[in-house]
């Protein structure tokens, strides 16, 4: 390896290993981004002078012994002071807790799930999360996430085909008033939800032609590596042409909605709150922030647009989803929210949406542990690339023939003249009928199913808690070692699944270095490189993946020794042999004349040395 290669090389790992370093937001930034999320919606609607019900530390808020009489006599005045209640609504699968404080959803606990410590999985809690209502009235902000609601409903329990409802009533007279409705059947992860507006045509300022739905929520950490939870982590929302977009998952992210909205996900890596309209949002805005706490995964907001009606009763049905994000379960859901997974880009999504979640849907049918499940799908995936790989491995075998030749070609012409070397290996490659892009060509052509899985693993929810050997949770990394953070990488950890991946990725290289006869000596270096890189990068990722990965390189490794058995030297190099006596009948391809004629005008620019 010469001296700039090394250069090169060295410089590749400082820039990996740089960007996780400096690509990290400082404290500084995520504070500030903090504050500007505590205050932004307040502010954008011009309501910072509200001052919001002071709550106790037991979850029963009352009102202060003293209010201002003005709040009292202004309009929904009643409700200002008032005792919370809460009322749950309780199915199978989700169990949520409904509070008489906004007449707000609370909290929401996914009940046949546990956080990566073993606690009860709260999709969200606590005073953090706001839900409810923006207009003005009598010259008032009226935000009816701090006003108290009403109800005579009880806590609700079914399952099966029952199905229960509760009404919260906002009122501002007897015939005047807000109600939200919510409801839930056996069976789903789906909250009904509908707000009804009665005789405010009146009551809301003339000018106002929308309400503004806010929402926000402080969603907290459930899986075991932070870092990747907040990277897999942002809102998406959908079109009304079904167009599913998305803020950024790097960084905080905000996007004015001027198109109607069909509906809004807080999604976290494999949870997702929805809010789905069925007549849809006009536009709004939304946000997505990381918090300075260390316990939030990220912070969430969207102020969402209805439209008002000056008419006796408006009613606006919409419902949430509050479950997993699990393939099948979305897409039977409908409305597109499959589309949140993350399944890739360009072939790579089509190659997972529409092959591997069907047939790895199809292996999960038959409850076999997820170790089995993914070895089994490896081998199918094998089985159906195997054509390619042996085609790969006859070119190589060829160009191993070839490497005495190219060796006495090499001495002959020497390593000054490159051009010149480079077409007599041309002429060399013609006459022997060989093409020295063969064993790239197929290899190329399974990227995309590699690459595939990269994006299908980290993604799959099914994972999620599922031990296999030493490994405890395949959907995260498997830790057998830990230790302080490392300066500049930040790894904290080493992962064993990880190591067998790579030690077998190495193995696989050395054989096939020792076997493809390649001319240029450096690029076996760089094939020894690459792995080590890949150690580092994906240390952290999923051990489903890592073992997948392994899997894959074992199995390639031993199609290849079955192939080589298979495939005689000496056969190759007979025909070898017979196509250089054969008269040069063949039309030269596009390429080849393209190279020869590239090759031969390198030659001709070549600066000749003074006599």
């Amino acid at each position: 390896m010469d001296r700039n290669t090394l250069t090169g090389l060295v410089l590749i790992f400082v820039i990996i290993a740089g960007s996780f370093y400096l690509l990290q937001p400082s404290d500084e930034e995520i504070k500030r981004e903090r504050q500007l999320q505590d205050s932004l919606a307040r502010a954008r609607a011009g309501i910072e002078n509200v001052t919001p019900t002071p709550t106790d530390t037991s979850g029963t808020a009352t009102a202060a012994s003293t209010i201002d009489s003005a709040l009292l006599s202004g309009p929904f005045g009643q409700a200002v002071a008032g005792e919370e209640r809460t009322i749950t609504l309780e199915n199978e699968h989700i169990k949520t807790t409904i509070s008489t404080k906004g007449g707000r959803i609370k909290s929401v606990e996914v009940k046949d799930e546990k956080t990566y410590d073993g606690q009860p999985l709260m999709l969200f809690e606590g005073e953090h999360n706001k839900f409810g209502l923006f207009f003005s009235a009598a010259g008032k902000n009226i935000i009816t996430n701090d006003l108290y609601f009403t109800t005579d409903g009880n806590n609700v329990h079914v399952s099966g085909q029952d199905s229960a409802s509760v009404t919260f009533r906002l009122a501002y007279a007897a015939d005047k008033y807000i109600d939200y409705i919510y409801s839930i059947r056996g069976g789903d992860h789906n909250v009904g939800f509908t707000i009804v507006t009665k005789g405010l045509q009146d009551v809301v300022a003339p000018a106002e032609k929308q309400l503004v739905l806010n929402w926000e929520a402080a969603l907290t950490q459930k899986e075991k590596d932070m870092d990747s939870e907040r990277q897999r982590s942002t809102l998406y929302y959908a079109h009304a042409d079904k167009n599913i977009d998305h803020l950024s998952t790097t960084k905080d992210d905000e996007e004015d909605l001027a198109e109607r909205i069909e509906w809004v996900s807080f999604k976290q890596h494999f949870f997702s709150n929805v809010l789905v309209s069925q007549n849809g949002f006009d536009g709004g805005k939304v946000n997505v922030y990381t918090s300075a706490d260390a316990a939030i995964v990220k912070l969430f907001a969207a102020n969402l647009h209805l439209d008002f009606s000056r008419q006796d009763i408006n009613t606006y049905p919409m419902h949430f989803f509050f479950g997993p994000n699990q393939y099948k379960v979305l897409k039977a859901h409908g409305y597109g929210l499959e589309k949140q997974i993350d399944m890739g880009w360009g072939p790579m999504k089509w190659i997972n949406r529409f092959i591997t979640v069907p047939v790895f849907n199809f292996l999960d049918s038959f409850n076999w542990s997820y170790g089995l499940v993914i070895l089994i799908l490896t081998l199918l995936l094998k089985s159906v690339l195997s054509p390619l790989t042996y085609r790969s491995y006859v070119s190589m075998a060829k160009m191993r023939v070839l490497k005495p030749e190219m060796d006495q070609i090499k001495e002959k012409v020497g390593q000054d003249n490159p051009t010149l070397l480079q077409q007599e290996y041309l002429k060399l490659y013609k006459q022997a009928g060989v093409n020295p892009l063969g064993g790239c060509i197929p290899m190329l052509l399974q990227m995309p199913f590699t690459i595939a899985f990269f994006f299908f693993f980290p993604n799959l929810f099914e994972l999620r808690g599922e031990s296999f050997l030493w490994v405890k949770d395949l959907s995260t990394y498997d830790s057998v070692i830990n230790f302080s953070p490392l300066p500049i990488i930040g790894i904290d950890h080493i992962s064993l699944m990880c190591i067998l991946m790579t030690g077998a990725t190495l193995l696989s290289t050395w054989y096939n270095n020792s076997i493809s006869g390649a001319a240029n000596a450096q690029m076996k270096y760089i094939g020894y490189f690459m792995p080590l890189i890949f150690l580092f990068v994906l240390n952290s990722f999923p051990a489903g993946l890592n073992y997948y990965y392994f899997l894959s390189t074992v199995f390639t490794f031993g199609q290849q020794l079955v192939i080589r058995q298979m495939v005689n030297d000496d056969k190759i190099l007979a025909i070898i042999e017979a196509n250089k006596k054969k008269p040069e009948a063949k039309k030269k391809s596009k390429f080849q004349q393209r190279m020869e004629d590239y090759m031969r005008q390198q030659q001709n620019n070549k600066p000749k040395g003074k006599k």
